[in-house]
């Protein structure tokens, strides 16, 4: 796909509901007693793999109506085992949570997925699962990935690096375990808590703070009913062109703002972007709210570990942004880059140099050096990684030149209408 320069984004638009919440609330639902209902699924390839993998289990999963999905729950320990493997597609988020799920279910469950998937790291989901008393088996450290049903204990269990899925996996492996509580202390700043949001929705006894995340054992969860605020993730590409191409004037409704995951509104704020938020309530436990975005002259910055952990995901947007800002602006602490869907350290670095962007890559993160004016643009491939693709579209957008995107279609990974959604906004 060619994306062409535009002059503006204007316009009013919302985006999908948030992936990381809407594939906890398909598991959780899953685990509830009753009918939960689910407004506004963000439904992506990865959140169609965690519907599929309910109905594995055995699991009734009503999707009819696109708009709102209704999950029959079988109870905490209904889950049952299925003839085959699992497939988990390219949800790392799926696997990592429902391995944590199945630790405590009668039987045994193969958890597989695609190439990219096989190859992240799962030995990190092991090893406290075998503390807690979990048979589990990863293959050479990734996918396929072994559970065995077993009686597990809690256990207090320091991340050895900040990852929302490793945390969650723990906490839904402790609604299992016996007496007590099960505790994860963070890795530095606060991960996301949709997790723990949600539980507490369901009635479970719950306690979370920037520095650790408890959980107690329960009998039962409440269903759900609830409406999923936008993925900050899918509004970020969006906020970012509109800052980067002047005379933008772009409203985005229903945003997720949760702070855990608004790291990027925070740096480009201090960047000298102009973003104000509005209408702000309350979406699935979660604070939400409509943002307005207008273009503005940025000014370098610098991304510490601690800030890492709240925008990960919007790293590569803000390459891209920091290439167009005045000075020089760097990335520490993102080592976790490297095990994304790909190396987004390397792939991010390489993909935009050959847009014409000066960008070096570091051992945890990278630097740019900023020229205030468009990059010239060229061709790039996401090599399968839908954020890359994502950030291919924005740099054709503020380039001089277009850019060609060599698999462009990754971005039905999280997004299956962003290109659409894109162009329904754009000036040229």
């Amino acid at each position: 796909m060619r994306v062409e320069p535009a002059a503006a984004l204007v316009g009013d638009v919302a985006v999908p509901g948030t992936k990381s919440i809407s594939h906890r609330a398909l598991l959780l639902g899953a685990l509830a007693e009753g009918e939960s209902e689910i407004r506004g699924v963000g439904w992506s390839g990865d959140t169609a793999s965690t519907a599929r993998a309910l109905r594995a289990l055995g699991v009734v999963v009503d999707d009819t109506d696109f708009d709102v999905v209704r999950v029959q729950g079988v109870g905490l320990r209904g889950l049952k085992e299925p003839d085959g493997p699992i497939d988990c597609g390219n949800a790392g988020t799926l696997l990592r949570l429902i391995a944590g799920i199945l630790a405590g279910q009668d039987g045994t469950f193969v958890l597989t997925g695609d190439e990219s998937l096989s190859s992240r790291p799962m030995e990190r989901i092991a090893v406290p699962l075998r503390q807690m008393g979990a048979e589990v088996e990863t293959t050479d450290g990734g996918a396929p990935v072994i559970v065995r049903g077993s009686a597990l204990r809690p256990i207090s269990y320091q991340l050895p690096v900040a990852s929302a899925q490793v945390k969650s996996c723990v906490l839904l492996a402790g609604l299992y375990a016996s007496d007590g509580p099960t505790v994860v202390v963070e890795h530095g700043a606060q991960t996301r808590d949709h997790t723990e949001r949600l539980l507490q929705l369901q009635g479970a006894r719950v306690q979370s703070s920037p520095r650790q995340a408890s959980v107690w054992p329960v009998e039962r969860l409440a269903p759900l009913s609830i409406d999923v605020p936008g993925d900050f993730s899918s509004a970020a590409p969006l906020i970012v062109a509109a800052t980067l191409l002047a005379g933008s004037a772009l409203r985005i409704h229903d945003v997720n703002l949760n702070p855990t995951r608004t790291g990027l509104l925070d740096v480009l704020e201090r960047m000298g972007a102009r973003v104000a938020v509005y209408n702000r309530r309350t979406l699935a436990g979660e604070p939400a709210g409509d943002l307005e975005v207008r273009s503005a002259e940025l000014t370098a910055t610098a991304i510490t570990a601690e800030e890492v952990p709240r925008l990960i995901d919007e790293l590569p947007l803000f390459a891209l942004a920091a290439a167009m800002a005045r000075g020089n602006s760097r990335v520490e602490g993102a080592q976790e880059l490297r095990a994304k869907e790909s190396n987004r350290i390397e792939t991010v670095t390489t993909s935009l140099k050959t847009l014409g962007i000066r960008i070096s890559a570091r051992d945890d993160g990278f630097g740019v050096r900023g020229v205030a004016t468009r990059p010239k643009g060229g061709g790039m491939d996401s090599g399968g990684d839908h954020r890359l693709a994502m950030l291919g579209a924005i740099a054709g957008l503020v380039s001089r030149e277009g850019v060609e995107i060599g698999d462009a279609e990754a971005v039905a990974i999280s997004f299956p209408g962003f290109y659409d959604l894109l162009e329904s906004v754009t000036k040229r």
